[in-house]
């Protein structure tokens, strides 16, 4: 075949689909396939016809396995793979989103007499029903002066793991009751794969760290501070909590037979850990070095950075130790609203698609003639940690249309990004370097150049064009082993698996040297009207 002849698989879980890829552990794309959900977003009503409120997003755990089947089969298909050459198997998904489940992994939705009760259904990271919880952990929390809230910049987000166990508590006792283990999807997932009896359910670092206040010296918060929350959440975490703590690119298990009968695979296959999705486009951009930051653009953004050195900076989603990968502190920032904002602009103006719409807009001079927009229209993840905050565009006219309201929204987005990276800097977290990553920067290239000319900093954009999915293809490999594939360290497998090979070099995309001292003053332009609305 001209590379090697043993490969690993990468499942991507996004919001409306799964990924599968197959990489030769050389770094060779073999396969790759996409199947969206059946049921997609779960945000109008649940298939039992409940309807869903505004605030709420939900999905259906049978997509998730149903979907992964599909798109492996698809990928060894269309890479004629043998399915003995599969070493390993990596898993990301979406994070926040979480279920309850029986201890037998069978999620509580799935159990006919809870089939209608919204918080039976796994809550999707995007699900924002938690707000009066979220300000109840963080009031709690400043109050106790809890040493883990600076570890997430002083906030907890509204999309984390206990808020929407707490929301389900409030809203549905006997929900909570009845919920024998609360986990990820992510670990749900991997869970799968496995087998096993709870008290072994592999549960990730990085999820937990990120997204549950979970640390590697402390562990969970304690049963005094969830006690203070509400009695009934006091031992939670030792009797709805059970498994493993185990790190991305670590063994979970190996695949089961059942499983793999349904995938298409051979059991026995290594499986890792799962990791968050943002996280696996960073060994899937091929980097390994600190102070990259990992721009991983999608329909929200997660800005990932590994740095040497640990600074407790203002708003930032989570420091933690290995976080990302083995040896650094990884940091996770983000915008809650990007590739969304802009399909929601599309829509709302009556395009069709973003051909016409983008043309227009590309060429447009920088600040959109005069128009300005605050772009927190699904709240606002870094810095500020308040998904409660609503977007605005100012300076509209009769002479607008809908290109400016939609470049508007594409700079405000880079603005956002300039101060995540001006908030890291001053805390001391070196940003050296920038690579773009996800479905954006491929499909919308205007979004890189934007940004480039707003940071000032040449942008590179990572080869492969489904970073996540081979990030989680790297984590697989490291899971089966050096004896196995003979790469024995997270640097080794990146270097070895990640682009160029497995998609040509990476583009750069540099500022325009004309625009960015017309961002500069644009930028304090809209860190101003953010100030105003961020007080309102």
């Amino acid at each position: 075949m001209g590379h090697s002849s043993r490969a690993a698989l990468g499942l991507d879980f996004g919001t409306e689909s799964v990924r599968a890829i197959v990489v030769s552990l050389d770094g060779v794309e073999l396969g790759s396939a996409s199947v969206n959900y059946a049921h997609g977003q779960l945000t109008e009503r649940l298939p039992s016809g409940v309807a869903v409120p505004a605030d709420m997003a939900f999905q259906h755990p049978g997509d998730w396995l149903d979907s992964a089947a599909a798109a492996v089969r698809q990928a060894m298909s269309r890479g004629n793979v043998d399915r003995a050459a599969v070493d390993g198997i990596g898993v990301d998904f979406t994070s926040c989103t979480m279920l309850p489940a029986l201890r037998d992994g069978t999620p509580l939705c799935l159990v006919d007499r809870f089939a209608r009760e919204l918080h039976a259904w796994p809550k999707l990271w995007k699900h924002h029903g938690a707000k009066s919880q979220t300000e109840r952990i963080n009031a709690l929390a400043r109050e106790r002066n809890e040493a883990w809230l600076a570890r997430y910049g002083g906030t907890i987000g509204l999309e984390w793991f206990f808020p929407k166990m707490l929301e389900t508590l409030d809203a549905a006792p006997h929900v909570f009751a009845a919920a024998e283990v609360w986990l990820e999807a992510g670990d749900w997932l991997v869970w799968q794969l496995v087998g096993g009896d709870a008290t072994q359910l592999p549960r990730s670092t990085c999820q937990a760290g990120y997204k549950a206040m979970w640390n590697a010296a402390t562990g969970y918060p304690s049963p005094a501070f969830l006690a203070a929350l509400d009695p009934q959440m006091e031992n939670v975490v030792a009797e709805k909590m059970p498994g493993r703590l185990l790190s991305p690119g670590e063994r979970a298990g190996e695949l089961t037979a059942a499983m793999a009968e349904r995938l298409g695979l051979l059991p026995g296959v290594a499986v890792s850990a799962a990791t968050i999705d943002a996280h696996a486009g960073v060994p899937g951009a091929g980097v390994a070095e600190p102070g990259t930051l990992v721009m991983v653009l999608g329909t929200s953004s997660c800005h990932m950075l590994n740095a040497t050195v640990e600074r407790l900076a203002p708003g930032i989603a989570g420091v933690v130790d290995g976080g990302i990968l083995p040896g650094m502190f990884g940091y996770e920032t983000g915008q809650a609203a990007v590739g969304d904002a802009f399909d929601w602009l599309r829509r709302l103006v009556g395009h069709k698609d973003f051909a016409e719409l983008g043309a227009k807009a590309a060429a447009l001079p920088p600040g959109a003639e005069g128009v300005l927009c605050v772009d927190w229209f699904n709240g606002c993840r870094t810095p500020l940690m308040d998904g409660s905050l609503a977007g605005a565009f100012t300076g509209l006219t009769l002479n607008h249309g809908p290109h400016h309201l939609y470049r508007a929204v594409l700079e405000a987005t880079a603005f956002g990004l300039r101060w995540i990276v001006d908030v890291l800097r001053e805390s001391g977290v070196p940003v050296e370097r920038f690579v773009a990553t996800g479905g954006l920067p491929h499909h919308n290239p205007l979004v890189v150049e934007v940004y480039a000319d707003v940071l000032g900093e040449p942008i590179a954009v990572a080869a492969a064009g489904q970073g996540p999915a081979l990030g989680a293809a790297i984590l697989g490999a490291l899971a089966a082993g050096p004896a196995v594939t003979g790469l024995s360290t997270a640097a080794e497998a990146i270097h070895a698996m990640a682009a160029p090979k497995s998609g040509g070099q990476p583009r750069v995309v540099t500022p325009n040297e004309a625009h960015h001292p017309q961002y500069d003053a644009l930028y304090r332009n809209y860190r101003a009207l953010a100030t105003q609305f961020a007080a309102r």
